[in-house]
C-alpha cells in the first residue's frame, strides 16, 4: 500500500466517523488497529496524524514499539495473564481486560513498577461461548472489583459485538458503561465499533473505534 493510497482510505475513514459522530452528538478517537501491518505502515499512518495505535499480539508490538515513533500505544486483543508483563507501564491503554484473574495480574505487575495502569473492561456483547470478554452476569463484579485496585485505573469498556448483531448487543454495553460514567472519576471511554460496525457502534453510544482494515485494507493469511 502507497502513503497515498494510505492517506485517501484515512480520509474516508475520517469522514465516515465524522458523519457518525455529528449524527450521534458525540466526539470519537480513532484507534488504528495494526494487527499484521508493517511498522512503516504504522509509522506511516500515525505521520498523517492517527495518535493512537492498537496492536492484537504481544509480540507484534514488542516488534514494533521502538520501530515506530509518536505513537499512543494501546493493547486491543486478547491477554494471556503471563504476557501482561510486557505491557504493563508500557501501553498507555490495556482495553482487553475480561477477568478478575488478569487483572490482579496487571495490578500486581503495577505494583512492583510503581505505575497506574489504564483499562478497559472487556465484555462479551452478546454473551457468544466461542468470543472473549466477560459475560454480563458478572461484568459488574468485574467493573467494581478492577475499580478498587490501587494501581489501575479503570477508564471504560470495550467490546466486540458478533458480526450479525442487532443493535440490542451495542446498547446492552452502552448502558454497562452508562451506569458507571458518572460515578467514576476518569471512566471515559466506550470502545465498540470497528471498519464494518463503526456508524452502528457511535450511534449507540461508542467513543472509541479500533479501524484496521478500511485503513491498511484485508489482513495477510493468518492475520
Amino acid at each position: 500500500m502507497t502513503v497515498d493510497e494510505l492517506k485517501n482510505n484515512l480520509y474516508a475513514v475520517q469522514s465516515r466517523i465524522a458523519r457518525a459522530a455529528e449524527a450521534a452528538g458525540s466526539v470519537v478517537k480513532l484507534v488504528a488497529a495494526t494487527k499484521t501491518v508493517s511498522a512503516e505502515l504504522v509509522n506511516s499512518v500515525v505521520g498523517l496524524g492517527v495518535t493512537a495505535v492498537g496492536e492484537n499480539r504481544v509480540q507484534e508490538y514488542i516488534a514494533k514499539r521502538d520501530v515506530v515513533t509518536g505513537a499512543e500505544w494501546h493493547f486491543i486483543g486478547t491477554l494471556q495473564r503471563n504476557k501482561a508483563k510486557y505491557l504493563v507501564g508500557k501501553v498507555a491503554l490495556i482495553q482487553s481486560v475480561s477477568s478478575v484473574e488478569l487483572a490482579e495480574e496487571i495490578e500486581r505487575l503495577a505494583d512492583k513498577l510503581n505505575v497506574v495502569q489504564d483499562v478497559l473492561v472487556e465484555v462479551n456483547a452478546a454473551d457468544e461461548p466461542s468470543k472473549t470478554g466477560a459475560d454480563f452476569g458478572i461484568a459488574d463484579e468485574l467493573v467494581e472489583r478492577v475499580k478498587a485496585m490501587p494501581h489501575i485505573r479503570l477508564r471504560g469498556v470495550m467490546a466486540v459485538p458478533p458480526k450479525d448483531a442487532d443493535d440490542a448487543a451495542y446498547k446492552r454495553v452502552a448502558r454497562l458503561y452508562e451506569r458507571y460514567k458518572d460515578k467514576s472519576a476518569g471512566f471515559d471511554i466506550l470502545s465498540v465499533g470497528m471498519s464494518g460496525d463503526c456508524e452502528r457502534a457511535i450511534a449507540c453510544g461508542s467513543n472509541m473505534v479500533r479501524i484496521g482494515t478500511a485503513l491498511f485494507g484485508a489482513r495477510k493469511t493468518g492475520g
